[in-house]
């Protein structure tokens, strides 16, 4: 019975996924042979469970890279080959345990399927069979070994997924230049602080606001990587269009917030938007008291968010545009599940470029952003 709904399961997944996340869909390998199949079990010394099978029967893993398929843990599907490889270095991971300590750990009988890649995390099923677990899907941490409970048998856990996949945005499944991306955001603080908050007087003992950015601040190029397309889009655009896309994205955050709420950020954000910036002020000056003064409150309700987001209102005012962009899109990828978009509107919607390599850091040539390793490295390769 579990077999059918691993097709089913797979069936609505792949339905999904043509439609919405087509890059990502290209990355899912055709069907396994039986023999192959077979022939690991007999390498691996286990039996399948009769999901996997249907499963690889279906799906044989996924390409590695940027747009593969993920499940929502971010572990890579893994095909055969992918399976008996790290497997064995699970094996050998635990080869120097007990019986008693590789149960929490790593068990000879345990199977993975599901690789995180950057650690050796990833998503299990139990192999063992006549136990009550035969089948079971668990996630092995590597500092805190297996942990079970994920789903009696993975074809429940694929029908888990696709009812996530189908719920969109509310399951977690964003969609962005056709990949599927699994996003979270982080709980936000209930809301305090009122727009009639007296400011603080001048002689007030509070922290200083951090004003000592400068528009020639160099981003580093490693920043934009993990943006992947967006960040290789920020690094070719004008410095002005990337300067509009700050200003946008610092009126997000300041709603997403609640800085919006204080009359003194609305009244910057709203120079801004008339390209009226401010010469740089003294901590004394009315928008700095303001951005101090929540500074203090926001660490008092332990609203780090708040906190961060006024941290970052001077370098969209007075720094380099590409370091603001940074800094404030990189918060707001924790506030809200559908930022890429956001930002890339911001831009103007201009076509992506493709994501970026290392021969695309080591050809840029923007005076903003400190591509240097890369160009040095381009340079050596083409002798």
């Amino acid at each position: 019975m579990t077999e059918a709904l691993v097709q089913d399961s797979w069936n609505r997944i792949d339905d999904w996924l043509r439609e919405h996340a087509p890059r990502t869909f290209a990355t899912l390998g055709p069907p396994a042979g039986h023999g192959e199949i077979v022939a690991a079990q007999e390498e691996l010394g286990v039996t399948f469970p009769p999901d996997l099978v249907a499963s690889l029967l279906r799906h044989n893993g996924a390409v590695d890279g940027v747009e593969a398929f993920l499940f929502s843990t971010d572990d890579r599907l893994l095909g055969v080959a992918g399976i008996l490889e790290d497997t064995k270095f699970m094996r050998g991971m635990a080869e120097d345990l007990d019986e008693e300590e590789a149960e929490g750990y790593w068990h000879h009988g345990y199977v993975k399927f599901g690789s995180y890649g950057v650690t050796s995390d990833g998503l299990m099923i139990d192999c063992r069979p006549g136990q009550d677990s035969f089948g079971a899907i668990g996630r092995f941490f590597d500092e805190t070994g297996t942990d079970f409970g994920r789903a009696d048998s993975l074809g429940a856990y694929l029908a888990e997924l696709a009812d996530r996949l189908e719920r969109g945005q509310d399951g977690g499944a964003v969609t962005f230049n056709g990949r599927l991306i699994w996003e979270g955001v982080s709980p936000t603080s209930p809301e305090w602080g009122s727009a009639d908050d007296p400011l603080p007087s001048a002689d007030e003992q509070l922290p200083e606001l951090d004003l000592s950015c400068s528009p020639t601040d160099l981003l580093h190029v490693s920043y934009l990587d993990g943006f992947e397309e967006l960040g290789a889009l920020i690094a070719i655009l004008p410095r002005e269009q990337v300067a509009e896309a700050a200003r946008r994205q610092l009126r997000r955050l300041a709603v997403e917030t609640g800085l919006s709420k204080y009359p003194e950020v609305r009244s910057a954000l709203d120079a801004l938007d008339r390209g009226e910036a401010p010469p740089r002020p003294e901590q004394t000056d009315p928008l700095v008291l303001r951005l101090r003064k929540v500074m203090v409150q926001a660490d008092t309700h332990r609203d780090s968010y708040r906190q961060w987001a006024a941290e970052r209102v001077a370098g969209v005012i007075w720094g380099s545009p590409y370091k603001s962009l940074k800094e404030v899109a990189g918060l707001r990828n924790r506030l809200a599940v559908d930022w890429r978009a956001d930002l890339h509107a911001d831009l103007g919607s201009p076509a992506l470029p493709p994501i970026p390599d290392d021969h695309f850091w080591g050809t840029l040539r923007n005076p903003a952003i400190d591509s240097s390793w890369y160009a040095a490295q381009y340079t050596q390769d083409q002798g």
